[in-house]
């Protein structure tokens, strides 16, 4: 509200003038230069003017960073600190009003707050360091003024509006292309999401009814709401990824499957628990939510969620809730069948690397994997074929 009261108030005071000063003898200033700037019409002094506005800012950034910084982001604890907050402040706003005065004669008032904020909005979208969003801000102002510059002179059009344009439209292909926060990014992330979900949905079903069968796909089908061809995918991939294993009656879950099972069962659990103790749900409330989150809560966070619940054994419906189970960091139990690997020289603890003794194998051990069963995995080193149980295989740490 301020800003729209003050800059329109502001803005009609200087039309004003503008209209009292032409009509003094021997005077003439043109209204759309003022809005919208003339670079082709700046001088020598309007040049140096600008060398001195951006040496100075510049300067000012690099030599009061620290109070800049920390005035604009925790100016509680800057006031703790001793440093005057509206002092800071205020000087960032000298330097401001100094780089916008410098900007009037190339892009005209209004389009002067395009090329201030545009370029930094940008930046922000590539990076989260505020030192590489101002070397960006800089790099994509100075890229749009001299490209916004050429395509001015090259169709004969104004140089302050292409300006703005060409920094409009680095923005949005930011918007688009950035690699972290970019729609293209987004939407890739959010398929690869979805795409899991729909596999552990597959997975927790299956552990629920130990197969399905090769005729009863449909089954699959209706209850997991996924169309035929969508679901022929996924239990595709889940197979060639050694959760799961056909054979002739149909899928079942291997080891690796299962843990996943049981990861799955435990987070459901755990937070139907949480809903109902902690938020004060009814347990007949919390099945869709639990459905949900199961898939976006991560190891940590369940880990603190099991402490802050006291260690359950139950859940609100009265069934057991899963142990968290001992993992190494890269387990065995991770790999997918005929991938290659080898035995990491840290080991969880040296009853592991006993247990790797007695079967032969040695840190750097290099195999392969043949095989995933329901309650094993079978790997093959020095051309012999050695059978892991599941409980084992994840506690191995492989590299």
């Amino acid at each position: 509200a301020a800003i729209g009261i003050v800059f329109t108030f502001m803005f009609s005071i200087g039309v004003i003038g503008i209209s009292y000063l032409n009509n003094q003898q021997g005077v003439h200033l043109d209204l759309k230069d003022f809005l919208f700037g003339t670079i082709l019409g700046i001088s020598n002094e309007d040049i140096i003017i600008t060398a001195f506005v951006a040496l100075y800012a510049i300067l000012s950034i690099i030599l009061f960073y620290r109070y800049l910084f920390i005035t604009t982001f925790q100016p509680t604890i800057a006031a703790t600190m001793g440093i005057s907050v509206k002092l800071v402040h205020y000087f960032l706003m000298v330097i401001l009003s100094f780089a916008v005065v410098a900007a009037l004669r190339t892009v005209g008032i209004i389009l002067v707050v395009a090329m201030l904020i545009t370029p930094s909005s940008t930046a922000l979208l590539l990076s989260k360091q505020l030192k590489n969003v101002l070397l960006l801000s800089g790099l994509f102002g100075f890229i749009s003024a001299v490209v916004g510059l050429y395509l001015a002179i090259l169709f004969d059009t104004t140089p302050g509006p292409a300006m703005c344009v060409v920094g409009t439209f680095i923005y949005f292909v930011a918007v688009f292309c950035a690699p972290t926060h970019g729609l293209i990014i987004k939407y890739f992330r959010k398929r690869k999401q979805s795409i899991q979900i729909e596999k552990e949905d597959i997975i927790k079903y299956l552990s629920k009814k130990r197969h399905a069968s090769l005729n009863k796909i449909d089954d699959l089908v209706s209850n997991l709401g996924i169309s035929r061809n969508m679901l022929t995918s996924r239990l595709q991939e889940l197979v060639n990824d050694g959760v799961l294993i056909m054979n002739q009656q149909g899928y079942i879950l291997s080891a690796k499957g299962n843990n996943i099972a049981k990861d799955l069962v435990r987070a459901h659990r755990l937070w139907e628990t949480f809903l109902v103790d902690k938020v004060g749900l009814n347990d007949t409330e919390i099945h869709e939510d639990a459905e949900k989150y199961e898939h976006l809560l991560g190891p940590e966070f369940l880990d603190q969620l099991d402490a802050k619940l006291g260690y359950p054994t139950q859940d609100p419906h009265g069934s057991p809730i899963p142990e968290k189970r001992i993992k190494a960091d890269n387990p065995l139990l991770r790999l997918k069948p005929k991938s290659r690997a080898q035995i990491s020289k840290n080991q969880i603890d040296d009853s592991i690397e006993s247990k790797l003794w007695e079967l032969g194998l040695s840190p750097e051990s290099r195999f392969h994997v043949i095989s995933l069963d329901a309650d094993k995995i079978t790997i093959k080193y020095n051309n012999e074929e050695i059978e892991i149980s599941d409980d084992l295989a994840l506690q191995i740490n492989v590299e």
